[in-house]
């Protein structure tokens, strides 16, 4: 057996080099095959028996097999290769099999192809259609597999009782591994990405998937809090500890206690505050403000921000060892600009349920309103979809949604066209703007209009952006 070093990765992409194993008992045509594939990226396996294949595929995992049809036994039937062909497919039924011959004919090929052979080749071989064959037969062979991996992971997700998610573009392939690798645990998880993207849709997937199930999630909007109510918010008060607190109050936390607390928009917790938090989740324990008596509770802690915590760290305004604190692992969510596949998924789920709520008899969309959805930068991401699709079902005239029932805003607003529109419609064009400029950063866009963050996510909320 003959086996070659891991090659770079294939040109296609930034998955892994494809492993290739080679059967042929002539050593010439495994040189000649290892000279032509090793620097197209290939991570080449070679034997020279049907025997010593079988042994590499119960022992190693391939993306594909090249095989010849003859070997020492028989040299011109082809029976030894279409035995072994039958015996690769009851091992693994979707690895690819490419078989080559120098006795090739058209019988032979059927028979190869009857088997379970992806395609057949005669020796000599042109370089450039063997190139092709082997990539086109890669390519499918991977495709299925993240399609299996896909429904696999979403018959995790359905067996804890969490519907599918929709995450079938290859940049949602991570979200999904994750979430069922560590739902079912009690690691603290920190859930990044752009306003809108989703993050409390996983904070509740993360929860059902885990032990406490059964157990309530409280979920908070730090950055909708008033700094003057944080703590008292997050850690309950009790009757005159301060103004107007003219009863006892329980926290969020408490509220949490044995299950799961999801705290949205972290980055907006103020410094001062962040010690406390921080106390909370290391050692279990906290008092309601103006009380001394300490109190013990057992939260899972997720968290969600659109802002990049390191730099926050950086620029004094994150604590580093809350951060390590709150990331025990790390979901990124990608914009929905980058996971366009979802889209038709996506809008006919909401169509489904605003059609129900609205009691609209809305059966789909028109082309061209799937082909405008497309195209848009969807600035406010899935949550703008989400308002996109019920303001289309509201607006449909007919029974299938038409590109001018979205209101999706495809050139830049000209100044002729302000007259037209109510304050509140310039007020939400110029947000999404804002927002789109900085990447989603609420911060940077804040500052941009003139607001506090505070008031910012107030209007972000108002407009479902």
């Amino acid at each position: 057996m003959v086996s070659e070093s891991r090659a770079s990765d294939v040109q296609s992409g930034n998955e892994t080099a494809c492993r290739l194993l080679i059967a042929d008992d002539q050593p010439h045509i495994l040189e000649a095959l290892r000279l032509l594939l090793k620097p197209e990226g290939y991570q080449l396996e070679m034997v020279r028996t049907p025997a010593l294949a079988l042994e590499a595929l119960a022992h190693e995992s391939f993306d594909g097999v090249l095989i010849d049809l003859n070997y020492t036994r028989d040299t011109t039937s082809g029976l030894e290769g279409l035995d072994l062909v039958t015996r690769v497919k009851e091992l693994d039924a979707q690895l690819p099999v490419i078989v080559m011959t120098a006795w090739g004919n058209i019988d032979l090929a059927v028979e190869a192809m009857r088997r379970g052979a992806g395609d057949f080749i005669q020796k000599p071989w042109e370089n450039a259609r063997l190139l092709n064959i082997l990539r086109t037969q890669m390519e499918l062979h991977r495709s299925q597999k993240r399609t299996q991996w896909l429904e696999a992971e979403n018959r995790i997700l359905r067996a804890h009782g969490v519907p599918d998610f929709i995450a079938s573009a290859a940049t949602m392939r991570p979200v999904v591994e994750m979430m069922a690798r560590i739902g079912p645990s009690d690691a603290n998880v920190l859930v990044t990405g752009e306003h809108g993207t989703g993050k409390e849709v996983v904070a509740q997937m993360l929860h059902r998937l885990s032990s406490r199930a059964d157990r309530t999630l409280v979920a908070v909007n730090t950055g909708a809090l008033p700094e003057g109510t944080f703590e008292s918010e997050l850690f309950g008060h009790v009757k005159g500890a301060f103004t107007d607190a003219r009863a006892d109050r329980i926290g969020r936390f408490e509220l949490a206690s044995g299950g799961t607390l999801f705290l949205d928009e972290i980055a907006n917790i103020p410094v001062r505050q962040q010690a406390k938090l921080l106390r909370v989740l290391e050692t279990g324990e906290m008092e309601r403000v103006g009380s001394s008596k300490t109190q013990t509770v057992n939260v899972r802690m997720i968290s969600a921000t659109n802002a990049d915590l390191r730099a926050e760290c950086a620029a004094g305004r994150f604590r580093e060892d809350l951060l390590f604190r709150l990331n025990t692992v790390e979901i990124s969510l990608p914009p929905l600009r980058e996971r366009r596949e979802d889209i038709p998924a996506l809008a006919g789920y909401f169509l489904t349920r605003y059609a129900a709520r609205y009691r609209r008899a809305i059966v789909g969309l028109e082309p061209t309103a799937l082909q405008m959805m497309m195209r848009y930068s969807w600035p406010g991401n899935v949550r703008e979809l989400d308002h996109t699709i019920e303001r289309a079902v509201l607006m449909a005239r007919g029974d299938r949604i038409e590109a001018p029932d979205l209101g999706l805003q495809a050139q830049p607003v000209s100044a002729q066209s302000l007259d037209d529109m109510s304050l509140e419609t310039v007020e939400a064009i110029l947000i999404r703007k804002a927002l789109a400029r900085f990447d989603g950063n609420v911060s940077h866009a804040a500052d941009a209009l003139g607001l506090s963050r505070g008031a910012l996510y107030r209007r972000i909320e108002k407009y479902g952006l």
